[in-house]
C-alpha cells in the first residue's frame, strides 16, 4: 500500500481531490470502508479528540489497520483536531498517518513554538506521520453558522502562512 504522503502527492499531480471523512463511531468507519472499495479511491478517516475518547484511539486505528488489510483499500486515519501534546502522541504511537496538531487559537508566535515542538517529538514517534497545522480562525465545532460568529479575529494572509510552514516544518496545513 502506498504511503498518505505518497496518495497525497499523486493528488496534486492529477489534481484529483482525497476526500476526508470525519467519524464519530463505528457505523460511520464502516460506511465510508464501504464507498472507498466501491470507488476504488483513497480516503482519510479524520477522529477528533472527542471522538477519539469516544470510540478509543487504539480501537479506531486497530479497526482503519484491519479494513485497510482485508479488503486492500488505501484508508488513512487523521487525528484531527488534536489540541494537546499528549493526545497528538497517542495518536502517533497508535499508529495514525497523520496528525492535525491545533494550536491555532493561540498567539501566533505560541503556535509556531508549540507547533515546531510537536512536529519534532511526533516525528520522533512516527518518522511517516504526516503533521498537519492551522493559523487563523477556521471555526472550532460543526455547527453551521448563518453568519461570521461575533469575535472573529485575525485570518491568516499569505505572509504568515509561509513563516509558519518554515518555522514549523509541518507536512500538512489548511490555510483559513
Amino acid at each position: 500500500m502506498r504511503t498518505l504522503r505518497d496518495v497525497l502527492k499523486d493528488a496534486e499531480k492529477t489534481g484529483v481531490a482525497v476526500p476526508h471523512f470525519n467519524i464519530s463511531e463505528t457505523a460511520g468507519l464502516k460506511a465510508v470502508v464501504e464507498a472507498v472499495r466501491g470507488l476504488k479511491l483513497p480516503a482519510l478517516v479524520g477522529v477528533s479528540e472527542g471522538e477519539r475518547a469516544f470510540i478509543g484511539v487504539r480501537q479506531v486505528a486497530a479497526l482503519v489497520k484491519s479494513y485497510r488489510e482485508e479488503f486492500g483499500i488505501e484508508l488513512f486515519l487523521n487525528a484531527d483536531h488534536t489540541h494537546s501534546l499528549a493526545a497528538a502522541q497517542e495518536a502517533a504511537k497508535a499508529g495514525f498517518d497523520e496528525v492535525l496538531f491545533d494550536a491555532s487559537a493561540l498567539p501566533f508566535a505560541q503556535n509556531i513554538t508549540e507547533t515546531k515542538n510537536a512536529v519534532e517529538i511526533l516525528k520522533s514517534i512516527s518518522p511517516s506521520v504526516l503533521v498537519e497545522a492551522e493559523i487563523g480562525f477556521i471555526g472550532n465545532s460543526s455547527e453551521i453558522h448563518d453568519k461570521a460568529p461575533e469575535g472573529l479575529g485575525v485570518l491568516t494572509n499569505p505572509a504568515d502562512a509561509k513563516e509558519f510552514v518554515n518555522a514549523t516544518h509541518i507536512t500538512c496545513w489548511r490555510p483559513p
